[in-house]
This record gives C-alpha cells, structure tokens and sequence, in this order.
C-alpha cells in the first residue's frame, strides 16, 4: 500500500506538472519509435544524413541549456515553460511536412534546442513553485511518471513500426506535436511566481564562473556514465558479443529497470533533501554502479543460465544506483544554486548530464566491449571515484554559498 501511495503525485503543484510530464513523456515515445524510421523510409533521408541531423541537433540543444536557462530567469520559469513547450509542439507537428535533408536538418534542430530549453525551465519552475524540503521528492513523482509515460508511447510507437505506413506515421508525430503543445499550455493552471532578483553586486555573476558548481557538476557527469545510458548503450552489445546469455534477456533487464525506477524511485529519494543528504546519495551511487559493473563483468564466458543470473542481478543493482544518483543530483542543482539563478544553473547541470549521456556510447564500446572484464573494472573505478569525490566537492561548495550567493528571505515562491 505504501509503494502504491507514492506512485500518487500530491494535489496541487506536482500533480500539475505531473500531468504535463505525462504528455511530454508520451510524446518522447512516440519520437524514439518512429521519427528516425520515418525520416529514412517515408521522407527518404539516407541514414547516415539522419544520423548527422540528429548529432547536429544534440549539439545545439546542450549549447542552448545555459542561455535558456538565463531566459528562464528573467522572464520566469512558469512562462518559459509554456513557451517552449508549445513551440516544441509546433516543431514536432512540422516533422510530417518534411520534404528532404535541408527541412530535416533545420526542424529536428529547431525542436532540440526548444525540448532542452523546455527542460531547463522546468527544472527551475520546480525550484520556483516549491520550497526546497519539497523539490526533491517533487522530481521522484515526475521521475515515476516519466517512466510511465515513455513505456507506454514507446510501446504505441511500435503500432506504427509494425504497419510501416506513411500515414500512420504521420499521425503518430503530429500526435506527439499536440502532446507537447498540450504539456506546455497545462503549466497555465500552476501560479505565477516571482524567480527572486539578486543584488546588483551579484547580479553579473555567471554560473560557468562558479568554480565549485561546476565541478559537483562534472562529477555529476562522471555518475551518468553508469545510468541509463550505460544499459541502453552497451549492455545489448555485451551480451550478444561477450555473453551465451540469449539476447531476449536485454527486455527483461529493460523491463526490470523501467519497473522499479517507478516503484521505488519516491522511496529511494527520501533523506536527500539538502546538501548533506544529496552528496551522501551521490557516493552511495557511485559505490553501487561500480559493483553493478563488476556483476556485469563476471557474465563473460558463463554458462547461459549462470550469464543471465548475472545480468539480471547487475540490472537490478545497477537501477538502484541509477535511483540514488537521481535523488543526489537533484539535491545538489538546487540546494547548490543562489535563489535568483535557478535556470542557468539548472542549464548547467542539464548540459554535463547531456554531455555524459552523450559520450557514453562512444566510451563504453572502446572500452566495455572492447576490452572486456578489465574494462568493466576500469569503469567500476572511474564510477567509484566520482561518487567518493562528490561529498567533499559538495561542501566546498556550500561552503561558498553564503559569501557567493544572496540569501533568499523566505523559501517559499512569492505569488506575483
């Protein structure tokens, strides 16, 4: 009864933005199932020329999270949130009008960068609707809810890859448009908020001039490196390439990760409400990935059933870190951020986590599949390393918050 309790947002707020994450997640279903078949087989861009698109796209959406960010703060988190949100709509429901590679190149990119500016506002619109002992557990229910709803499209996407129809397609991106559309407009029923101003000595202070913010930011980075990506990355192509264990095992493991990530994740997020709370869930991140790899690692050369039973115990540790990361990293971008810069310095921890994201796959074919069980350990160590470090990085930085950053006069949001 109790797990069943927190899959419930509360009213107010967070069920608010809990819907709004629900139609976006949807959407993002749609598009991981059939945006890049469609480009390929419907409107006849040559893979490889998809793939540049794409790379292009990821690149722009991180170098936009940071002046996002800064928008989000002067015009308000709340109404950058819509805005963006319905100019993502609008983008995604151009993809069905794409006619060649120079539209497809201009309308992903376009989407990208309105997608990461749209993250980085809610990031901060939770920092700015909700007083800090909330906001962690606020992003574990849209964390649950985030899971719920890119399961459930991406499972409606495959309707589409089945059929193979144009049509069809189509109908699933300009669903997705409206989705996006309808996520941006439902933050008009949260209210409006003033973000805080800063003093006019503080007021030029830019977040990459933030020595230790952006190092916990780094590390942060460093800990993405055995999340999701890890699993979607390299695990399919270690146990076809390295492991007896049947490759059907990889939906188990998938199946496994997505369950318990909304089951657990409001659970697990307890107790990293501050500073303290948040660098302790990084370390303990970082020890439970490294024996995660070292499960992984020990599936190698196994009799099938033995490789499976390794798998799946790897998976299962390997979410629990993943949970414990989430709940730390969200500590630390708030409680770590001055009241009036939420944004920019949500852009930046969007931006390291994107970075990560994106250079796992590269890092984890060289050295996961490449090497083998020595590769495993190595990443075990690089994974353990980030996550001890956090702690002592973490209260350098709060050391340097009362000096660096004007205090808030109250932790609640100011009704405008």
């Amino acid at each position: 009864m109790s797990i069943l309790h927190d899959l419930k947002p509360p009213p107010g707020i967070v069920r608010i933005l809990a819907v709004s994450n629900l139609g976006r997640t949807v959407a993002n279903g749609f598009l991981l199932s059939v945006s890049v078949l469609y480009f390929i087989r419907s409107v006849g861009v040559p893979a490889d020329r998809v793939g540049i698109g794409l790379t292009v796209s990821a690149v722009l959406a991180m170098l936009v999270s940071i002046p996002a960010g800064q928008v989000s703060d002067r015009l308000g988190a709340r109404r950058t949130s819509i805005v963006s949100g319905v100019a993502q709509g609008v983008l995604v429901c151009g993809y069905a009008l794409v006619g060649g590679f120079a539209g497809f190149l201009m309308i992903v990119s376009l989407a990208a960068m309105a997608d990461s500016a749209s993250a980085v506002a809610r990031g901060a619109l939770i920092a700015e609707a909700l007083p800090s002992n909330e906001r962690v557990k606020a992003r574990a229910y849209l964390q649950s809810v985030n899971n719920v709803g890119l399961s459930g499209g991406t499972l409606l996407g495959g309707v589409a890859l089945a059929a193979n129809s144009r049509a069809l397609y189509a109908g699933m991106l300009l669903g997705a448009g409206l989705l996006f559309l309808g996520a941006g407009l439902t933050c008009l029923a949260l209210p409006a908020a003033d973000p805080g101003r800063a003093p006019e000595d503080h007021r030029a202070r830019h977040v990459l001039r933030d020595a230790p913010y952006l190092t916990v930011s780094v590390l942060n980075a460093v800990l993405v490196l055995g999340t999701d990506a890890l699993l979607t990355a390299a695990l399919p192509i270690w146990i076809a390439d390295r492991t007896n264990a049947p490759v059907s095992v990889y939906a188990a493991i998938m199946f496994l990760n997505t369950a318990m990530c909304v089951l657990f994740q409001v659970r697990l997020s307890r107790g990293a409400e501050d500073v303290a709370g948040g660098a302790r869930a990084m370390r303990r991140s970082g020890m439970v990935l490294a024996v995660s790899c070292g499960i992984f690692a020990l599936s190698a050369g196994q009799p099938a059933w033995v490789a499976v039973v390794c798998l799946l115990f790897g998976a299962l540790v390997q979410v629990i870190g993943e949970m414990l990361h989430s709940a730390g990293s969200w500590a630390l971008s708030y409680e770590l951020a001055p009241a009036h810069a939420h944004g920019q310095y949500q852009g930046l921890f969007g931006l390291t986590q994107r970075v990560g994201s994106a250079i796992t796959p590269m890092l984890t074919t060289a050295v996961l599949i490449g090497w083998g069980r020595p590769g495993w350990l190595l990443f075990a160590g690089i994974l353990l390393a980030g996550g001890l470090a956090t702690p002592s990085v973490a209260r350098w930085a709060e050391r340097t918050r009362a000096s660096a950053t004007p205090p808030r006069a109250a932790d609640e949001p100011v009704a405008a």
